[in-house]
């Protein structure tokens, strides 16, 4: 059995989803959202979702982290302030000692949903149908949970892709 961590980058909230697998066996752990404050300026929000990571990663102990890729959109701040978050999503794992993989939305929904176009319900309908069991009150959360659904299916091939970058 594996445990994987699932993280969906975001400034005001990062969601996350644990799931042990076993074989073809996928089993809710854990999910919820981490929200940061607005009013807070964003290296203290940056510092409290590193925080909640590494305590999340320290507590679970999860063997591997999946963290979606973010798109471009047309905010430029907006952009910018993901790609923070984002960069927290990486790092911390990555300072932990574990191997991170990353994957786009569009093949996350395909992963779970089977096809890139799937809307948010349609990711939390099946991820809900593939986790029984699992109560999820945001989003961001079900989202999470597809992005470590997505890695249980492709991790052997992330590993590969990814222990080939640390050869070169």
């Amino acid at each position: 059995m594996i445990r994987l961590l699932g993280i969906d980058p975001g400034l005001r909230f990062m969601g996350w989803g644990l799931i042990d697998v076993e074989g073809n066996r996928l089993q809710h752990v854990a999910s919820g959202v981490i929200a940061t404050d607005g009013a807070e300026s964003v290296p203290l929000r940056l510092c409290e979702l590193h925080g909640a990571l590494q305590k999340l990663i320290r507590d679970y102990q999860p063997a591997e982290a999946a963290v979606e890729e973010t798109y471009v959109n047309r905010n430029g701040a907006s952009t910018l302030k993901l790609g923070y978050a984002r960069g927290v999503a990486l790092l911390t794992p990555a300072y932990e000692g574990l191997p991170v993989a990353e994957y786009g939305a569009m093949m996350v929904k395909k992963s779970v949903v089977g096809t890139g176009a799937a809307t948010k319900e349609q990711v939390t309908m099946m991820v809900k149908r593939l986790l029984p069991g699992a109560v999820i009150h945001k989003a961001d959360a079900s989202d999470a949970l597809a992005v470590a659904i997505c890695h249980a299916h492709h991790r052997e091939t992330a590993r590969q892709v990814m222990s080939g970058r640390r050869m070169a």
